[in-house]
């Protein structure tokens, strides 16, 4: 996905100089799905076993997945097994996570589709920021990429 992220970017009207940078940057550092995902799997968890959680511990919990999640590798499945050594930390038995085993993979997906967009809003919003972005050419690109889409579904 890198790769064609970069290029669609480039397209888009943001340099490449500011492309580069941010997208691998992201891949890396930028994991705000996978944080997500930690979170409220944690919370789901933790409520299935009835164990009610203070929202210092819901607080403490974020920010532990969090930090974590901005030291993962991009390789699937390696969010569960930052969950699995996350949930003894709150008192969460890590023994819930077999109830979610079956959808992890299903959700590692929906968890990448979040961070990409995150990474390419994130190239967009500092090209518009120092003002290098180029409007026309991401005008002309929406509506080039929407048409697109229209040709092929019909």
């Amino acid at each position: 996905v890198l790769p064609r992220v970069m290029e669609k970017l480039e397209k888009m009207g943001v340099p490449k100089s500011i492309v580069s940078f941010v997208v691998p940057t992201g891949y890396s550092f930028n994991l705000d799905g996978s944080a997500l995902y930690q979170a409220m799997a944690a919370l789901f968890i933790a409520q299935m076993y009835n164990i009610d959680l203070s929202i210092g511990t819901q607080l403490t919990l974020v920010f532990v997945l969090m930090l974590t999640s901005k030291g993962m590798a991009a390789v699937p499945g390696v969010s569960f097994v930052v969950l699995l050594a996350t949930l003894g930390t709150v008192g969460i038995p890590p023994e819930g996570l077999a109830f979610i085993a079956g959808i992890d993979r299903i959700m590692d997906m929906m968890r990448s589709v979040v961070n990409v967009t995150g990474n390419t809003l994130a190239s967009l919003v500092i090209a518009k920021w120092e003002g290098v972005l180029d409007s026309d050419q991401l005008d002309e690109f929406m509506s080039t990429e929407g048409k697109k889409d229209q040709i092929k579904s019909a």
